[in-house]
């Protein structure tokens, strides 16, 4: 199922929030912690602390959205070990997330090879 049809970018703050924080305060974090246009049409996700919540704001030219999803049981695979503090993820990667996965996957492996 798709929930959102063809964002212009997708982008996942991944640091916890606050859940009390609506719009107003989703915004500010847009701003000034990812330094990203709020305005833009893009989806900015968000998770709390317990993994049981997202919350998914944008702007849709009239107006701010904000979509929010709770789950009764299981947890969000939230990417705690990834290094980054804002990620962009393609719309499978969304998909993934609200699907229960993980939106990392495996990460890449590099080796240096030594010189005799």
């Amino acid at each position: 199922m798709k929930v959102f049809v063809s964002p212009p970018r997708i982008y996942l703050h991944r640091q916890f929030v606050d859940f009390r924080k609506s719009i107003n305060g989703l915004s500010v974090i847009i701003e000034s912690e990812m330094d990203l246009p709020v305005m833009s049409g893009a989806l900015f996700i968000f998770c709390n602390k317990a993994k049981d919540k997202l919350k998914i704001l944008y702007w849709d030219k009239t107006g701010f959205a904000l979509w929010y999803k709770r789950l009764e049981k299981d947890k969000f695979k939230w990417p705690s070990r990834a290094n980054e503090d804002c990620m962009e993820l393609t719309e499978q990667q969304l998909a993934w997330l609200l699907d229960g996965y993980d939106v990392i996957g495996h990460q890449e492996v590099k080796y240096q090879t030594i010189a005799l």
